[in-house]
């Protein structure tokens, strides 16, 4: 083939966006308004925490840029509001909305790393499951109704106790969003393991793995390069619902004292700060840290329902 003709034929192809669209996933996504909107608002919220640095008014873990003058103005509509404090200050005159920005950063980048470091578990734990059977599977298994049996809530408080009691005093904070993604993964792997535990008990009896036994192919081989492609659409639905819980988890261990410290503050520790100022008028310190907090849930969870839909074959 002439180079002109293949570098207009290669032209000619549709980029990866346009073939995105075209597919059935797309088409679903242009059709379903909450899944658009709750993308374009998920990416606007992760885009001005990693923007923080930049749009924030100031950086709420550096000292030299927090001014105790400055503490519990109300946000910049009241009447004793004060530009550049768009949302207001806390008690120790940090910048609420630049506090949330930050915040934001610290809650995302734990909850995508505990559903990360979950999947991977669950996923390997699943596969040995499912591959081998017999003994291995029932300890396995029986480990995660183990898992299970406990509340999530007090397991990932037990978890996170019992490392940070491990740890040196000096490094627990420095450590704390590493424990906190431990104890939010530890409890959290079960789902993962028990769904492609169930695609591989199928997929292993079918031809082309039982051809690759017979020539004698590594079992880590088969699980890794045959079966674990055929067992990642329910789990991708599963990370996609499990996200919100993770941040959700954090949150809600850091509200409770146990997960960031005040000097990296995230979302739930900045409600657990709010609240100890409800009830003296300082309402704001409360209300949008929840906010936020609620629209990137809400958005991760549109987000995984549409995605569940849109890969379910029996609603095509």
């Amino acid at each position: 083939m002439p180079v002109e003709s293949a570098k207009a034929l290669d032209a000619a192809k549709p980029g990866r966006l346009r073939r995105f669209l075209d597919s059935d996933i797309g088409w679903s996504f242009r059709r379903t308004p909450a899944a658009w909107l709750s993308a374009i608002v998920l990416a606007l919220l992760i885009a001005t925490a990693l923007l923080a640095p930049l749009i924030a008014v100031q950086n709420p873990y550096d000292l030299s840029q927090i001014f105790i003058d400055k503490a519990e103005i109300p946000p910049i509509w009241a009447r004793d509001g004060e530009w550049p404090f768009l949302l207001g200050t806390d008690p120790q005159g940090r910048d609420v909305l630049s506090a949330i920005l930050y915040g934001t950063r610290v809650s995302l980048i734990i909850g995508l790393a505990a559903v990360i470091v979950s999947m991977a578990l669950g996923v390997s734990i699943g596969l040995v499951s499912g591959y081998y059977g017999g003994r291995i599977d029932n300890l396995l298994m029986r480990l995660g109704d183990t898992v299970l049996s406990i509340p999530t809530l007090l397991m990932a408080i037990l978890v996170s106790a019992i490392f940070r009691e491990l740890l040196p005093p000096a490094l627990r904070e420095p450590f704390a969003a590493v424990v906190l993604v431990v104890s939010i993964s530890l409890t959290n792997w079960v789902q993962y393991a028990r769904t492609v535990r169930a695609s591989t008990m199928v997929e292993r009896r079918k031809e082309y793995v039982l051809a690759a036994r017979i020539i004698k192919v590594a079992a880590t081989r088969i699980m890794a390069r045959h079966i674990l492609p055929n067992t990642l659409t329910p789990v991708m639905v599963a990370a996609t619902l499990n996200l919100g819980l993770a941040i959700l988890s954090e949150a809600t261990l850091s509200f409770l004292g146990v997960g960031m410290p005040i000097t990296q503050p995230s979302l739930g520790t900045l409600i657990r700060i709010g609240n100890q100022y409800l009830f003296s008028g300082s309402w704001w310190l409360v209300v949008f840290p929840s906010l936020q907090l609620g629209l990137i849930v809400l958005s991760v969870n549109l987000l995984g329902d549409w995605l569940r839909d849109a890969l379910n074959p029996k609603l095509r």
